[in-house]
């Protein structure tokens, strides 16, 4: 009698889609309040006082040297490079898992997520802060944040694909609330650094967690439909 062909291992407890959209939507809500305020100057104190807070009359952040190593280190954790290598990393191991649609979901959603950015920088076309010395090297607009969006929808989106692994909600639950907080420390940090006002990484990082809660949602279908083909396309071999 012919059984099914998935695996055992596969995981079976990915995030509802009805409660991805409305963390989405939460999120994507936040992000068009901040695009909506930007251009018309409504966020101008906000970024002022936050952008000079807790800085000398040298207008360098408080704190030790060591502090400023540290916070350049973070904020490498968001960077192009870095957030791609950690992307092939995490989709091999979940290859490797046998967890081959979230590995493709995962995919998706990352490369989705830098083009995304990119269009809103385009769009808005906003000039990176002057009233502060930049302590690390950044280019390009300044809204949304490019680290703040990548580093959100890039590690939320590792922590929903293996979470996935995990029966127990608390497992879950931890993984991506670990995600968020490491990704919102990196958002803080092109601040401290001087290289973003305070709304570009709010902004960025609001944009970045709700692509990845929506691409949870809507690219699901379309990841296993890659799985799909990939099958068709080598031959598996059918289990009986």
């Amino acid at each position: 009698m012919p059984v099914s062909s998935e695996s055992p291992r596969k995981p079976r407890h990915r995030i509802d889609p009805r409660k991805a959209l409305i963390a989405a939507l939460a999120c994507w809500t936040g992000f068009a309040a901040f695009a909506w305020a930007m251009p018309a100057g409504r966020t101008a104190q906000f970024d002022r006082l936050g952008l000079l807070f807790w800085r000398a009359h040298d207008l360098r952040p408080l704190g030790p040297t060591w502090l400023l190593e540290w916070v350049r280190d973070l904020t490498a954790m968001g960077g192009f490079l870095q957030l791609k290598l950690y992307t092939i990393f995490a989709v091999v191991a979940l290859f490797w898992l046998r967890c081959r649609r979230e590995g493709v979901l995962l995919a998706l959603t990352v490369l989705s997520a830098s083009l995304v950015n990119v269009a809103f920088k385009a769009v808005f076309g906003r000039p990176r802060p002057e009233i502060v010395p930049h302590l690390t090297e950044a280019g390009g607009a300044s809204f949304p944040s490019g680290h703040s969006f990548n580093a959100a929808s890039s590690y939320i989106a590792f922590a929903l694909a293996f979470a996935a692994l995990s029966p127990r909600a608390s497992v879950r639950h931890t993984l991506v609330a670990g995600a968020m907080l490491l990704s919102l420390a990196i958002a803080w940090s092109r601040v401290w650094l001087g290289v973003h006002w305070p709304s570009d990484v709010m902004a960025g990082w609001l944009g970045g967690a709700g692509w990845a809660f929506l691409a949870s949602a809507l690219l699901y279908r379309p990841a296993a439909t890659v799985v799909h083909a990939a099958d068709e396309l080598t031959g598996p071999e059918k289990v009986s």
